[in-house]
């Protein structure tokens, strides 16, 4: 029985050509449509991946600047965005070191000490960047939370705070996305 099926299998293969055999097969996958993902609106750093150690340069150690910052896939219909860079592992709690809000929406990158909108004031009581500085040896995570908004922020001033800016913030969110980097002060004394 096996023999006469094997027979009548070769015997078909070799009569239909291959064209024939594949035409119906790529009939069908062609009329199977697959549909992309929508592009997925990101934070990245060309200094650090997602995780990975914050370098020496961007912290209290370093240069104490802001590290570059990479945009993509800004959501259609954004009018602002904002930047929160916090230290959940605080000693007191969450430490807030850098607030940013009313960024343009056309920005795809924040270069080292640009300044890309209107800063607020952060847990250090200043207005700009304050890096990685944590006061003991453990690791540190610092999360750069970007948000894209539906509208610029204009009933936010200079004098806000993360928290100010949050509420202000609420409802107007088209998009969130986050890179947390991590610290550690290996050398405290």
């Amino acid at each position: 029985m096996f023999d006469r099926i094997l027979s009548i299998s070769i015997l078909f293969l070799v009569l239909v050509p291959p064209q024939v055999l594949f035409a119906e097969a790529m009939t069908v996958s062609s009329a199977i449509s697959v549909e992309s993902p929508a592009p997925v609106f990101s934070l990245t750093s060309p200094e650090f991946r997602e995780g990975a150690t914050i370098p020496d340069r961007y912290t209290c150690r370093g240069s104490d600047i802001n590290p570059p910052l990479v945009i993509a896939n800004i959501p259609e219909g954004t009018k602002a965005m904002a930047l929160t860079v916090h230290d959940p592992d605080g000693m007191a709690g969450v430490w807030v070191h850098w607030v940013v809000f009313n960024i343009p929406p056309q920005t795809v990158s924040i270069k080292e000490t640009a300044v890309p909108g209107t800063q607020a004031l952060n847990d250090f009581g200043n207005f700009y960047y304050g890096g990685p500085c944590p006061p003991d040896q453990k690791p540190h995570h610092y999360v750069f939370t970007l948000y894209a908004l539906n509208v610029f922020l204009d009933s936010v001033n200079e004098g806000a705070t993360k928290d100010t800016l949050e509420k202000a913030m609420a409802g107007k969110i088209i998009a969130k996305t986050a890179l947390t980097g991590i610290y550690q002060n290996v050398n405290w004394k």
